[in-house]
């Protein structure tokens, strides 16, 4: 059984584990990881919304350091410090500030589109799930384009750091590419105290918590935060909504014919093939999950993606259907305190891809005969590279 764990990371479909795991070990402890992984949604849902009992807290005593920046940052924080954190990038990711981004966004998308759209193929992903949130992350940051590559890059590397076990290994936070960022950013926080700009970072230094100013380990945690979540995260949206629909024409063909069922069929996407397969808490007591008792200080896994696949909550949840009515309720976003804060941004993102691939690219397809690779990775999913072609 822990063989079948593991190959979650190597798999192209991990949902054939998912099942077997939510009928036979709804919640099993890892011997080899010695965490414990919660498959169905109901513990699921409740381990994410109890922060009492199940913390964000960063595992280690290192959260100080700078080479561990999302120890201070709000994903693994407790409330009230989460909710205070929290409060001081609320207004830039309302839906109407999100809203505001949209040409801008458009912009982006149809220009990118235009390096490709004569060739009549593309790799969905290098060519536009990869470039596009990158730079709307790096304008919101205020980061120059030419410093976007490495913006990416460290994206990556922090995306591949993030393979939650048993506990986080400080050095795996040591090496030069998490030190090279961190000391990026410390740069870029001490030239905009320097020369203020209309950007986050600037209005992260202007804001306060019950009268005090920001750490300097809790404005890199915030920087660094955003720069995995406001890209990693929507290029696997993009990428594995782009393989939905190209997987499933019909679905394709209703989608342009009728544009409003857009946020509902994002949503589907979401529960169907989450970008964020498997979260972290960890236990603050001794408690009971599906009648399984496990100790405090115990390291979860929250597997995502097998609670959006539960029959109990989705009927017929290996289909992918554009109509559920309840594909909201899925967990990808996470519950409660936690919900992701750049939800909005990451909806939008991915809507303004699909409606432009919609109008100039109707007859889009996948490239036959081509192996699909995915992030070696059990918290984060989405394709590495996915080729699509369509008549010119």
């Amino acid at each position: 059984m822990v063989s079948m764990l593991f190959d979650i990371e190597r798999t192209l479909n991990p949902f054939g584990v998912y099942e077997e795991m939510r009928r036979s070990h709804p919640v099993y402890r890892d011997p080899l990881r010695r965490n414990w992984n919660v498959f169905c949604y109901e513990e699921v849902q409740r381990v994410l919304s109890d922060t009492s009992i199940f913390s964000s807290r960063f595992s280690g005593d290192y959260a100080g350091d700078v080479d561990a920046p999302f120890a201070a940052s709000i994903i693994s924080t407790d409330p009230p410090r989460h909710r205070q954190l929290r409060s001081l990038v609320t207004q830039a990711f309302t839906p109407r500030a999100v809203d505001a981004l949209a040409p801008r966004i458009s912009a982006i998308v149809e220009e990118l589109l235009d390096g490709a759209a004569s060739r009549g193929r593309m790799d969905a992903i290098g060519d536009l799930g990869y470039p596009l949130p990158v730079i709307v992350i790096a304008e919101m940051l205020g980061i120059p384009s030419q410093d976007r590559e490495k913006f990416k890059r460290w994206s990556d590397f922090t995306v591949q750091t993030a393979n939650f076990g048993t506990e986080i290994e400080y050095e795996r936070f040591m090496g030069s590419e998490m030190m090279e960022m961190g000391m990026y950013f410390l740069n870029m926080i001490e030239q905009r105290r320097q020369e203020p700009g209309d950007d986050l970072i600037t209005g992260l230094l202007n804001a306060s918590v019950d009268g005090e100013q920001l750490s300097q380990i809790e404005l890199l945690g915030f920087c660094v935060l955003l720069l995995v979540a406001g890209n990693e995260t929507t290029t696997n949206l993009i990428g594995n909504a782009v393989q939905c629909f190209a997987e499933h024409p019909e679905a394709w063909e209703e989608l342009r014919a009728q544009p409003d069922l857009l946020p509902q069929a994002i949503e589907e996407v979401l529960r169907f093939d989450s970008s964020v397969i498997a979260w972290r808490r960890q236990t603050t007591e001794a408690v009971e999950i599906g009648g399984v008792p496990v100790p405090a200080d115990a390291n979860l896994l929250l597997l995502l993606g097998s609670a959006n696949r539960d029959p109990a909550v989705f009927e017929d949840p290996d289909r992918f259907d554009i109509h559920r009515p309840n594909a909201k309720e899925h967990l990808s976003l996470g519950s409660g305190v936690h919900f992701c804060l750049g939800a909005p941004l990451a909806r939008l993102e991915t809507r303004v891809v699909l409606e432009e691939l919609s109008a100039r690219l109707p007859s889009l397809r996948l490239v036959p005969g081509q192996t699909l690779r995915f992030q070696p990775n059990t918290t984060f999913r989405g394709p590495l590279a996915l080729l699509v072609a369509w008549d010119t």
